[in-house]
């Protein structure tokens, strides 16, 4: 599959929504969570987003406690009026004590974290802004109302969640237009299915997955994150991708490696691919967010959104994300599927 810098086609991102680049940009890895990072070859994949149509950036307070939003502002400034920026609040973490983690979602807390978010990112307004984490403690009606509040005070333009329920965007949507949710969704991980991508079709709200290559998993970057990834990378935190489960998971792969040789493509882009395909299988708009460190895989990533899965591939496909061994995260109770009450995804 070439790689020429062909720019992707554009789609308006939820109903009232800013236009955006078919696929987005994932940036939390070129500064975070992903053990030791290339600052020089961050800053070059960046700006191949720009040249390659990839306009939707997507980061959050948290990535780096505040780090990677400081890492993006000098590209930012350079290319303000070409990308759609996308920030997020809710977990809080703090730099002198690097076990602290809560979730906040009060509206004193939305305003702090906002005000901070702008300065670290030099920006006046933020195109953009997610709740990163629900927290069921605080009625969903006060924190939306807050950041309602900031897109009054113009620091805000388009309102996000991440990581809630059908019924949850429901309620949030009646307090103010929702644009996007942002959940973990792919060929491995679809619990996302069983609510919130028919609530999200209904309300014309965007859906933008995180992680739709696995983490990397997928692209058979690594086989066993507890044997293969450093110390400091978060993925050896997470029940799939290492041990007896990682060797259970790798097997599953085998559909996407037969579909790539075929295609003459990489299983980076079948896996991207099928998460593009959900627009048309569920009838709403999807901007994945795969990140990458490197410039040529932002664009081998772009490339997939140029292929269409025939129904034999999709059939090949369909029944993975139901033998996948071990969960998303070891603790899963801040996820919307803790929340939801419904059996395995189906289509």
């Amino acid at each position: 599959m070439s790689n020429a810098m062909e720019q992707i086609s554009k789609v308006e991102l939820g109903a009232g929504g800013p236009l955006v680049g078919v696929q987005g940009f994932g940036a939390m890895g070129i500064s975070a969570a992903y053990g030791e990072t290339d600052d020089a070859a961050a800053r070059e994949t960046l700006e191949a987003t720009v040249e390659a149509g990839v306009t939707l950036i997507d980061t959050a307070d948290m990535y780096g406690v505040g780090a990677n939003e400081e890492f993006l502002a000098p590209f930012v400034a350079a290319h303000r009026d070409e990308i759609t920026l996308a920030t997020k609040f809710g977990i809080e973490y703090r730099a002198d004590d690097p076990s602290y983690r809560a979730i906040r979602n009060d509206p004193a807390y939305i305003k702090q974290a906002v005000e901070a978010s702008l300065r670290r990112l030099d920006v006046d307004v933020i195109d953009l802004y997610y709740m990163h984490r629900r927290d069921p403690g605080v009625p969903l009606a006060e924190s939306v109302g807050a950041m309602a509040e900031l897109v009054r005070e113009g620091k805000v333009k388009h309102l996000g969640l991440s990581e809630v329920t059908g019924a949850e965007l429901r309620e949030a949507h009646g307090v103010h237009p929702i644009t996007a949710v942002q959940t973990e969704w792919s060929v491995f991980s679809r619990d996302v299915e069983h609510s919130v991508v028919g609530a999200a079709a209904e309300l014309g709200v965007a859906f933008v997955p995180y992680s739709p290559l696995g983490r990397g998993f997928l692209t058979g970057s690594f086989a066993d994150a507890g044997k293969e990834l450093s110390g400091g990378d978060f993925r050896q935190l997470l029940p799939r991708y290492s041990g007896d489960n990682a060797k259970a998971n790798v097997a599953l792969l085998e559909p996407l490696h037969k579909i790539a040789a075929e295609r003459g493509a990489t299983t980076a882009q079948i896996a991207l691919a099928w998460v593009q395909q959900r627009a048309q299988v569920h009838g709403l708009t999807v901007v994945p967010i795969p990140g990458t460190r490197k410039r040529g895989r932002l664009l081998e990533n772009a490339g997939a959104t140029r292929i269409v899965l025939s129904a034999d591939e999709l059939a090949l496909l369909e029944p993975l994300a139901g033998r996948v061994a071990g969960e998303r995260y070891a603790d899963m109770s801040l996820t919307s599927a803790a929340r939801e009450a419904k059996g395995p995804a189906s289509e």
